[in-house]
């Protein structure tokens, strides 16, 4: 008799934990506590841009890295093992003292990040059919949102309640709970279907040639960097990872310290953005499995352009509302579509290394676009410019879009 519920639905929501963790408390809690520790740290704009950069750093070398890493060693170890290196990290990142101190945990944290999200967001296409696999990618990605949302509860609290280092028990706190989600996910996650006897739902039959051993050689990986639609979906998501990370960064430190509003309001705003992306991957993810990946991709660049530039033209808090609205709903589409779109170009057992290598690409953007944005800030004393430049180089990602080759769906 056929199971109820289908384990692939266990590890899709084993795969949120992962994202809450990696990129929700990571990642996006750096956004709020920035001004905290701008004050605490007596840092300027340049160097906290650097510290952001430093995660993106650690990010992009383990992302392509543990992407063939999952793919070879299956997902359950890499996910579980960078998790913990996460956790460790946040915590000492909380003790830090200096910026040598602090640029160097910033940097681990990243290399965990990096193993443990690109892993994760591939399970969607080793777990679910191609007509499931961007809806499914898309509840994966929406723990981003939700640490995001979380993160932004959490934080003002701990800082409001601890006057005096409140970020540095923000950080011992989220590396705690990053800690708990390591042995959660360990417990629950399994590599493949195969794993458990199954088939990925939404495959009514199993696809010749497959094999039940999860391992790829290093041979096949050869067929991921040959491709040239995959070299091609590099650069479209590159634009993404230079565009986004400017408002990211940046967004709480542009109303408390440019626009003069409290660390409570730009924190509860903050948590409107994660609420609401908490949906908006299931919502990309569903949309380009029908109208195509290219011109989903198109559409979700034209949404996030504008509201980078609503952000930076709208001085009024209607404008930081609608901006952050928009935002929201469209956060982390690119990701889940780009995530889709690897699978459907190398299959379920090299969506990992797929997703990792495009994610080089969108590594490098997101390494520049903190250091940009900081300069620029830092040049202008103002953050108007660097949101500008946001919302034109999303513009960028959208045409390119618009091109992008229809992946095979024949896996």
């Amino acid at each position: 008799m056929e199971k109820k519920i289908h384990y692939g639905w266990i590890i899709i929501f084993m795969g949120l934990l992962t994202t809450v963790a990696a990129h929700g408390f990571g990642r996006m809690a750096y956004t709020i506590l920035l001004p905290a520790m701008k004050d605490g740290l007596h840092f300027d704009y340049t160097q906290l841009g650097l510290l952001g950069t430093a995660n993106f750093i650690g990010y992009l070398s383990m992302a392509i890295i543990g992407g063939f890493l999952a793919a070879r060693f299956g997902t359950r170890t890499i996910i579980s093992l960078a998790l913990v290196l996460m956790g460790i990290t946040m915590i000492l990142t909380g003790l830090a003292k200096s910026f040598g101190f602090a640029f160097s945990m910033r940097l681990l944290t990243g290399l965990g990040n990096g193993a443990a999200f690109v892993p994760a967001m591939a399970l969607g296409s080793a777990w679910f059919s191609v007509k499931k696999r961007g809806f499914a990618t898309g509840i994966v990605s929406g723990g981003i949102g939700l640490g995001t949302f979380l993160s932004g509860i959490i934080v003002p609290f701990l800082l409001s309640s601890y006057e005096i280092d409140g970020w540095r028990y923000s950080w011992y706190i989220l590396g705690t709970i990053v800690i708990l989600i390591a042995i959660l996910v360990f417990l629950f996650l399994r590599n493949q279907p195969e794993d458990k006897g199954l088939l990925p739902v939404g495959q009514k039959e199993a696809i010749q040639n497959s094999s039940s051993n999860n391992k790829v050689s290093s041979l096949e990986w050869n067929k991921v960097y040959r491709m040239k639609s995959m070299w091609y979906l590099g650069v479209v998501y590159f634009f993404y990872g230079l565009s986004y990370i400017i408002y990211m960064v940046f967004f709480a430190a542009y109303l408390v310290k440019e626009m003069g509003y409290t660390q409570a309001w730009a924190g509860g705003l903050w948590a409107i953005v994660g609420g609401l992306s908490i949906f908006c991957g299931v919502i990309w993810g569903s949309i380009s499995d029908r109208i195509g990946r290219g011109k989903g991709a198109a559409l979700a660049y034209l949404v996030l352009g504008i509201s980078y530039i609503v952000y930076a033209v709208f001085k009024s808090e209607a404008g930081f509302y609608l901006s952050a609205i928009l935002f929201g709903l469209t956060a982390w589409s690119i990701p889940t579509i780009m995530a889709a779109t690897a699978g459907d170009f190398v299959g379920p057992r090299l969506a990992p290394a797929g997703l990792g290598f495009i994610t080089l690409f969108f590594g490098i953007g997101q390494s520049i676009g903190p250091v940009l944005g900081g300069y620029l800030a830092d040049v202008s004393n103002s953050f108007t410019i660097p949101f500008l430049i946001a919302g034109g180089i999303s513009f960028v990602g959208m045409i390119f879009s618009f091109y992008l080759k229809t992946p095979l769906k024949n896996n």
